[in-house]
């Protein structure tokens, strides 16, 4: 699928315990502008459902685990975060949902650009008009 990708950060850790840093333009593929966590979430309740037309983000379930359901508008895809060293890179117009979370997941989120209202798409058949008016090439 386009706009997505899984990242691996290594683990640094000793007797002590473990340790996973995380570097814009390192292992964070872009200039990171904001950071929010998700936690508390019931788990039958749903996150999420909307896409971004610019936003870059990268999710990294830091306890716990949830499933991300992705859709770029012709296919989908449930990835399931439940480890600390992974993130969930996601790019511009996907559509993205949360769900199943376990009890005491936090899910962190890093991103590019500040929060702007105006940068989601909330209503899935906005989200199809979009991507039909954008073309594949720039979806």
């Amino acid at each position: 699928m386009k706009n997505i990708n899984i990242l691996k950060f290594e683990i640094c850790g000793d007797e002590r315990g473990s340790l996973v840093a995380l570097e814009q333009f390192r292992n964070i593929p872009f200039e990171i502008r904001r950071i929010y966590y998700i936690f508390d979430t019931k788990r039958d309740v749903g996150r999420g459902r909307h896409a971004h037309r610019n936003l870059e983000q990268v999710l990294i379930c830091v306890n716990g685990s949830c499933t991300i359901c992705l859709d770029d508008g012709t296919s989908k895809l449930e990835i399931k975060l439940d480890h600390p060293d992974h993130g969930l890179y996601i790019g511009k117009n996907i559509w993205r949902e949360m769900k199943d979370f376990s009890q005491g997941c936090v899910l962190m989120v890093l991103a590019n650009d500040y929060y702007c209202v105006d940068e989601y798409i909330r209503s899935y058949e906005d989200f199809l008009r979009v991507l039909r008016e954008v073309g594949p090439d720039e979806a």
